[in-house]
């Protein structure tokens, strides 16, 4: 399955998403895998803490798979909403395990997370804009908040990845180890979160992210109506092209 669930101690949920010829991309089935999953996940009392990870050690996930087709995706913003939890707190603690490319949608998945363990040889960002694409999976509405305007729009804007020591740096990540112990380390905080009290943890989570989804789901129509405007430009065509024939892109001087 391209998103795999594992119970791997007591109160630990493991989601890894599975895709690994593709850095471990997400087309529909694995973005409709992740929308069901967060729901059975917020509703089973078995569970008290969420580690997320990629298979492998060369991505954690590399974002849309691009040459995917979506066609048949009814609602394609609905989707990647629910599956990224663009503007869904996730009532449970969750723990990103970084273990390689931590790129677009999968740099926006691990912004859903409340701490993240980086290897350090991942490297993150948000090279959308490279390619004719807005990032539309909340990080253009979150990564400000997260970690200040300058650092942001560095990120946003150049569409530059950066190194696990400079994501530690912007804060983007809570720590960083050797390859071979990323998911060992998440886990490790995923145990101490799951042997404190349930109550307490998921009303402690709550009152941190107070009122921030009421201001998601204000910014997220703007961000839809952006995402489909440059979706549909010949900037994005000329950008999806180049990415999928390994070339840089050709932008034309001025806007469509």
């Amino acid at each position: 399955m391209p998103i795999i669930h594992t119970r791997p101690e007591p109160g630990i949920a493991l989601i890894t998403v599975s895709n690994p010829q593709r850095r471990n991309a997400l087309g529909p089935r694995e973005f409709e895998e992740l929308a069901l999953g967060w729901d059975r996940l917020a509703n089973d009392g078995q569970v008290r803490c969420v580690v997320v990870t990629g298979e492998g050690i060369q991505a954690f996930c590399s974002g849309a798979q691009l040459d995917a087709d979506f066609s048949g995706v009814p609602d394609i913003d609905h989707m990647v909403d629910r599956a990224l939890l663009k503007t869904r707190v996730f009532p449970k603690p969750m723990v990103a395990a970084v273990n390689g490319y931590c790129v677009a949608g999968g740099f926006e998945l691990m912004l859903a997370c409340d701490l993240r363990v980086g290897s350090v040889t991942a490297r993150l960002g948000l090279p959308e804009v490279h390619w004719g694409i807005v990032p539309s999976g909340g990080a253009a509405m979150k990564l400000v908040e997260q970690i200040g305007h300058a650092r942001a729009m560095q990120l946003l804007l150049t569409g530059q990845l950066v190194t696990a020591e400079t994501a530690l740096e912007f804060g983007i990540l809570n720590e960083t180890t050797a390859p071979d112990a990323v998911l060992p380390t998440a886990l490790r905080h995923a145990r101490v979160i799951a042997g404190n009290s349930p109550l307490a943890v998921t009303h402690t989570k709550q009152l941190a992210l107070a009122g921030r989804e009421a201001t998601w789901r204000e910014r997220e129509a703007a961000e839809r109506r952006s995402a489909g405007e440059v979706r549909t430009s010949a900037e994005s065509a000329e950008g999806r092209g180049a990415f999928l024939r390994k070339r840089e892109p050709a932008y034309a001087s001025g806007q469509d």
